[in-house]
């Protein structure tokens, strides 16, 4: 009787043990799962930011491409009238 008493004792201890070590567990699991979201989170927002700078980029990218479009189209208009200039004073001087 003392060997089924010393047996059960055992089985008892071991399942305290078991039932402590399912707790801590739990407990582990519901803070891996606390950083899990937070970590998303994060990586949410930091896509997010990534996405506004993205189009910031793109945003600067194509002011510079009008900007030096502007500039050539200034250059390029100076240009024409320049020779329209030179044509109207070739045209005055063959009408003389």
């Amino acid at each position: 009787m003392a060997a089924v008493a010393e047996q059960l004792n055992s089985v008892m201890q071991k399942t305290t043990r078991l039932i402590e070590l399912c707790n801590a567990l739990q407990e582990e699991n519901q803070l891996l799962q606390a950083e899990n979201k937070h970590q998303k989170q994060a990586l949410a927002q930091a896509q997010a930011t990534q996405a506004e700078l993205d189009e910031k980029i793109r945003v600067l990218k194509l002011a510079k491409s009008i900007e030096g479009t502007s500039e050539k189209t200034l250059d390029i208009k100076q240009k024409i009238n320049e020779f329209v200039r030179e044509i109207d004073k070739c045209v005055v001087l063959l009408k003389k």
